[in-house]
């Protein structure tokens, strides 16, 4: 999976939870109940909707820490062979 799939997840997944958060304060609004009922069921989907952003921060800070971490060792692969091919070129620049 490339990088833009994983984007267009991502993106997917943050509008659908907004959908859901948008379509449950919408029922709970027009649905006919008490006041308590009412703050009851505002703070169950506060907590839920809480718990799915917690996740997903999650989520996406393991994804950065996975990203940084390839991005490091792929400078050490690059830093170390670079060094080897330039090796031969000080030596000789050196010697003059």
């Amino acid at each position: 999976m490339g990088r833009d799939d994983e984007s267009n997840v991502g993106t997917a997944i943050t509008f659908l939870l907004i959908g859901i958060g948008a379509g449950a304060i919408a029922a709970l609004l027009l649905a006919p109940k008490s006041g308590e009922q009412m703050r009851r069921d505002l703070r169950r989907t506060y907590d839920d909707a809480r718990e799915a952003l917690e996740d997903l921060a999650a989520e996406a800070k393991e994804r950065v820490d996975d990203a940084i971490e390839r991005g490091s060792d792929w400078v050490d692969e690059v830093g170390e062979t670079t060094r080897k091919r330039v090796a031969p070129l000080a030596r000789a620049l050196r010697r003059d």
